[in-house]
């Protein structure tokens, strides 16, 4: 009988063209994702080393980072290259080689995590590669995802693989109930709070248990998004019928017979049920409440009614060390209530939290509602698809209605790129990253939940939505 293996196993074996020597693989690269940052550079490397696009029609371009969120937007500038420039780069380059290019005025555009699954880019038991560091959000639909640099772009451009060393397996098993007010964002940061933001280094992460099994794409993919905070290269959940429902009918998904073939191939794709990994973790998610960080790493993480905690407590003294200068920047006291810490802005968007069912949690908490007076509450829709399907349901006149600026959708504020709206102040977000500065010049960000940050729009403080 054949050795019971693990998706990660069986992905990585049908991708497997042959072994470099070593522990180094080549590996058979199914999808590439290029944005503005990457694309005109990657394409331009090209052309200089005498080289053409392998396979042109699995390239996809999408503009997603240099341009405004708002209504009557253009291009922008970061604060060290020309959006106008590197858009323009990217279109002729899409134009020029075939690739499918989503432009910023085009009906599919978004944020490239949003848009792979949404239009079926990623695909189960496919390899997709970006230039991103969150390319593993597309994880959540079953797709082996990872980030890459220009130069391994251009090795994709070229020859449609890389070269991978295979990492070890762990599983994260999801047990218990999932409280009322928990979700997959407060799911990952439980994770990252309880192993550290180190804990998933060397592994393929698989995300599994009863819990996993009930959530939804939507949550599956913020899960994901966050597992390369987790210090995984890859983070994923097995397709199962939740993704053959979500996927089905979408632009770039198989159809008809050829669909039928797919769906049972992905299905067998799923980890054998005496399968090893190299590690298990559990989490019990019945003693989970909403999560928001305090300090400037993801595994800065507390129950929203914890207290601020010591820097002392940290494991190890570079640990601590880190604590206290996270403390310090934060601008916060060990011992202080986390809830009630005074806001400037609320933020919604990004990859990791803009897709329509986040963007109802925090529409169910705002409605009738209005913002704090002296808080900036701004929601970006992670699609053009998405915005228009929130428009549709009038769930822009709830957050309107509220207090919220509504814009469209592009990585907006989630990083600093060239504007210093938030410098020097708190912010709660439902972005993946609380690095210094992550959102502007001294930007003090807080992550939560679309139902946290909403509720703590309301109250003007953090906040949990059950006390709003």
């Amino acid at each position: 009988m054949a050795t019971p293996e693990t998706f990660f196993d069986k992905v990585w074996r049908d991708h497997q063209i042959t072994m470099l020597g070593d522990d180094l693989a080549l590996i058979q690269i199914d999808r590439l994702v290029l944005h503005e940052l990457s694309g005109s550079q990657a394409v331009r490397a090209l052309a200089e080393g005498g080289h053409q696009p392998d396979s042109r029609g699995q390239v996809f371009t999408v503009i997603e980072h240099l341009i405004s969120t708002r209504p009557d937007r253009g291009p922008t500038d970061s604060v060290s290259v020309s959006g106008p420039a590197m858009i323009q780069g990217t279109r002729e380059a899409s134009l020029k080689y075939g690739f499918h290019f989503i432009d910023y005025d085009d009906e599919r555009q978004g944020i490239a995590h949003v848009v792979a699954p949404e239009l079926a880019i990623a695909l189960p038991g496919t390899t997709l590669v970006c230039c991103d560091s969150h390319t593993c959000t597309v994880g959540g639909v079953g797709a082996l995802a990872w980030g890459i640099g220009a130069s391994e772009a251009e090795h994709v451009l070229a020859t449609q693989t890389l070269a991978q060393t295979k990492p070890k397996t762990m599983r994260v098993s999801f047990e218990g109930q999932l409280p009322r007010g928990v979700y997959a964002k407060d799911l990952i940061l439980a994770l990252i709070g309880q192993m550290g933001a180190n804990g998933g280094i060397g592994y393929a992460v698989e995300f599994a248990g009863p819990v996993i099994a009930a959530l939804p794409i939507e949550g599956r993919l913020t899960l994901c998004n966050m597992a390369v905070e987790f210090s995984a290269k890859f983070g994923f959940v097995p397709p199962d019928e939740v993704t053959l429902r979500y996927l089905a009918g979408r632009e770039f998904a198989p159809q008809g017979a050829a669909w039928d073939a797919a769906a049972a191939y992905w299905l067998a794709l799923r980890t054998d049920p005496s399968a090893v990994f190299d590690a298990e973790v559990r989490v019990d998610c019945s003693l989970l409440t909403p999560m928001v960080t305090w300090g400037t790493s993801p595994q800065h993480v507390a129950f929203i009614d914890a207290a601020v905690p010591a820097a002392s407590a940290e494991r190890d003294a570079q640990a601590q060390l880190d604590a206290q200068q996270a403390l310090d920047y934060m601008q916060l006291t060990a011992g202080m209530s986390l809830a009630g810490v005074p806001i400037d802005v609320a933020y919604i968007g990004s990859c990791t939290n803009a897709r329509l069912s986040d963007l109802r949690i925090a529409a169910a908490v705002l409605k009738g509602r209005k913002v704090m007076p002296g808080v900036q509450a701004i929601c970006v829709p992670g699609s053009t698809a998405v915005k228009r399907a929130a428009e549709a349901e009038g769930l822009d006149r709830i957050f309107k209605d509220a207090g919220f600026e509504w814009h469209a959708s592009a990585c907006g504020f989630c990083g600093h790129i060239g504007d210093d709206r938030f410098a020097n102040l708190r912010v709660i977000s439902t972005t993946n990253r609380n690095f210094k500065g992550r959102q502007g010049p001294d930007t003090r960000t807080h992550l939560a939940s679309p139902a946290t940050v909403a509720a703590s729009a309301i109250a003007g403080c953090i906040a949990s939505a059950s006390e709003v």
